[in-house]
């Protein structure tokens, strides 16, 4: 017998992406999150399970929207014609989520409810338990409202759980893992963390992670667990479901002696990483590395360089650039050299650590913040962690384009 185990689908989730003011690249992650969910059914189908496990959070927040609940329940009804069950314990998300209440899913899919149960899968002796959220939150354990596994069959148990805490996850039925392990289950299907992990295999505790990345924070490849049941035996497996994964990239620049090489080196990295990618697409972070000879040059026209990329990457039909960064570790020169340049790259170096700077750039930094749309400030302090690393950041780089402006070629 197989089954195949998900969670987080986040159906319609937006991806939240700096790249998606490019209007093509728009179009081609808005229904990630739906290829996911179809190629999850594809799996069950090719695979021949006997039963899909989702372990909560199949809906996203509160956006309500009859379309989803329409593709949701045709995708649903793919699998009843092959006999395939549906168990499905809903998550913190499905909780607040009005459509979760209005949609009736079809009979073959069974919801279990805050009090919890089990289900035989057809006459095998294989049984499903589970439990879920009865509100938006859960602060206390789940676990006493489990009953005792079944004696002489192969027990899974489905569990929505941020376990003993994760970061960047808000506290939901918190537990042990070794709690998990002693309860009896053979296999514990959990959901809410975004990142895969396989906690234990005596029991199998198996966080399958978010089947469609949403940013870099949900980076590379995603998939959904596969488990083989053979004379009471689990295995476990993955099948990609990702349709774009977003991937963090560095290039050596350091054998680039002109322009021309430094384009040869980026079109054969990018087409290397699409080889790789065994998603259909992938949104990349590039950071452009290493001790250049033209380094200085590349700081200079960096936007020549982002669209060349830019470009590069559209020519593999896999890639789009969200983001370049310069790691350039820049050749000597600067300000240790006695010339007008040298004298004001070690000016601004030297404002750059004065307290007087550093608040005032912050205070600016925060006004300007403050004026941004919030998902658009979100994304920035995301990647900087707060506004002052912003404001120095931002700092350095200007001082760099500044320079690099006044040395004109390498």
């Amino acid at each position: 017998m197989k089954l195949l185990h998900t969670a987080d689908i986040h159906l319609d989730s937006p991806l939240r992406s700096l790249a998606l003011r490019n209007a093509a690249l728009r179009d081609t992650v808005q229904a990630a999150s739906r290829i996911a969910l179809t190629r999850i059914v594809d799996a069950a189908l090719s695979e021949n399970v006997a039963a899909v496990l989702i372990a909560g959070d199949l809906f996203d927040g509160q956006e309500r929207s009859a379309k989803t609940a329409a593709f949701l329940i045709g995708q649903l009804e793919r699998l009843r014609p092959a006999g395939i069950q549906v168990f499905y314990i809903k998550g913190n998300h499905d909780a607040e989520n009005p459509v979760t209440g209005e949609v009736t899913l079809p009979d073959h899919v069974h919801v279990f409810d805050g009090r919890g149960g089990k289900v035989q899968i057809g006459n095998s002796d294989v049984f499903v338990h589970g439990i879920s959220f009865s509100g938006r939150h859960a602060p206390d354990s789940l676990l006493p409202k489990f009953g005792a596994p079944v004696a002489g069959a192969v027990n899974i148990a489905m569990l929505h759980s941020s376990l003993a805490g994760a970061s960047g996850h808000d506290t939901y039925a918190p537990c042990s893992v070794s709690e998990l392990a002693g309860m009896g289950f053979d296999y514990w299907a959990l959901g809410h963390v975004h990142k895969r992990q396989v906690h234990g295999d005596k029991p199998w505790i198996v966080m399958p992670g978010i089947p469609q990345g949403r940013d870099i924070g949900e980076a590379d490849t995603k998939t959904a667990t596969l488990l083989t049941i053979e004379d009471g035996t689990i295995s476990v497996s993955e099948i990609v479901t990702s349709h774009v994964e977003f991937r963090a990239l560095e290039i050596d620049t350091s054998q680039a002696a002109d322009g021309d090489a430094l384009r040869r080196i980026l079109r054969q990295s990018l087409r290397d990483e699409a080889e790789r990618l065994q998603s259909d697409h992938a949104i990349l972070r590039v950071t452009l590395a290493g001790r250049s000879p033209i380094g200085w040059t590349l700081l200079r026209d960096h936007e020549v360089w982002e669209e060349t990329l830019a470009g590069l990457a559209e020519e593999t039909g896999r890639l789009w650039i969200e983001k370049v960064r310069f790691d350039i570790d820049l050749a000597p020169g600067g300000a240790d050299t006695p010339s007008a340049v040298g004298e004001l790259q070690a000016l601004m170096q030297a404002i750059e650590g004065e307290t007087s700077f550093q608040t005032a750039i912050l205070a600016e930094a925060e006004e300007m913040l403050a004026l941004l749309p919030p998902d658009r400030r979100q994304d920035l302090l995301r990647e900087a962690d707060s506004g002052a690393t912003l404001a120095r950041a931002l700092a350095e780089t200007g001082a760099r384009h500044v320079t690099a402006l006044m040395k004109g070629s390498a």
